[in-house]
């Protein structure tokens, strides 16, 4: 009887041995995944973390070359004159010059009367005509300030005509062809658009009192609202 009982304690403990090594080698697979897995992840976190620092850095250096090239296509259009530039409180230079029909027209044929010179470009130009016709229709607001409106370009009297025909302007178009008033009222300069270098007229006006005296000089005239801000000078004058 001793015997039995003795060989069944040997053999309950020897199954509970043997479940218990079964326990640990069940549980060792997934301590060594786990740690596996751990290591897979420290090792891909650096990983991203550099892309994403390297994602950063690229950023600042694409938009310092898209400001570079904003900054070099932005290039302003300046202006170099031949002359001394007139202004304000300055007596207006003479002139005499042949209009549309070949008919001389000087400055002093307008002695007691206001004048708004203007210079312009070229005929038949978009902002030329713009400006002009802007002009030809304000033209009863003028004459009731009693001014006389006279514009000025290198065009020849051909042109003009043309000019006038086409868009039925109502006032004089004079031709300086040899670009000797334009120096005078210091209009004529050197132009640098986009590095392309060109001499031409300064889109500029010139408001001219009775007695002959510059009023006001504007140059580099934006064509928008430019009839208004003339005529609201002109209120200035007696």
């Amino acid at each position: 009887m001793a015997r039995a009982s003795t060989a069944k304690k040997t053999k309950s403990k020897t199954k509970s041995k043997l479940s218990r090594i079964a326990k640990k080698k069940s549980k060792m697979p997934k301590r060594k995944a786990a740690k596996k897995t751990a290591k897979a992840k420290t090792k891909l976190k650096p990983k991203v973390a550099k892309k994403k620092a390297t994602k950063s850095k690229a950023r600042p250096a694409a938009k310092k070359t898209n400001l570079a090239k904003k900054t070099s296509a932005a290039v302003p259009l300046t202006s170099v004159t031949e002359t001394t530039r007139i202004g304000a409180g300055d007596q207006a230079p003479a002139f005499n010059l042949p209009d549309q029909n070949g008919q001389n027209v000087s400055l002093s044929d307008f002695a007691g009367k206001k004048v708004v010179l203007y210079f312009y470009p070229k005929d038949d130009t978009p902002g030329c005509t713009k400006e002009s016709c802007s002009f030809r229709d304000n033209l009863p607001h003028f004459d009731a300030k009693e001014a006389v409106i006279l514009g000025v370009s290198f065009d020849d009297a051909d042109s003009h005509q043309k000019f006038i025909s086409k868009y039925g302007l109502n006032f004089h178009l004079l031709s300086d062809l040899n670009k000797e008033v334009a120096k005078k009222y210091g209009v004529y300069v050197q132009k640098n658009m986009y590095g392309n270098i060109s001499w031409g007229i300064e889109r500029s006006t010139f408001i001219i009192d009775r007695e002959g005296k510059i009023i006001a000089a504007i140059r580099r005239v934006q064509v928008d609202g430019h009839t208004e801000e003339v005529l609201s000078i002109l209120n200035t004058i007696q």
